[in-house]
């Protein structure tokens, strides 16, 4: 299988600083991992991507590291 990976840094900011490009990956993703610092309006950008929660704090994560 082929694919392309991007890392998009959306932190808690306002999603419309995103750079184009970052929001075009977003909009084009299958897949998105995500934590608790990116907002839901960002989130929304990845309408049609699978998404996964996979932020960690102190004794709670939600997804194991090796499964990520």
């Amino acid at each position: 299988m082929k694919g392309i990976v991007s890392l998009v840094g959306a932190g808690p900011g306002d999603p419309d600083l995103l750079t184009r490009k970052a929001a075009r990956r977003l909009a084009e993703a299958d897949l998105v991992l995500y934590d608790a610092l990116v907002s839901p309006e960002t989130l929304a950008l990845a309408a049609r991507a699978q998404r996964f929660y996979v932020g960690k704090r102190c004794r709670r994560h939600a997804m194991a590291q090796e499964t990520i």
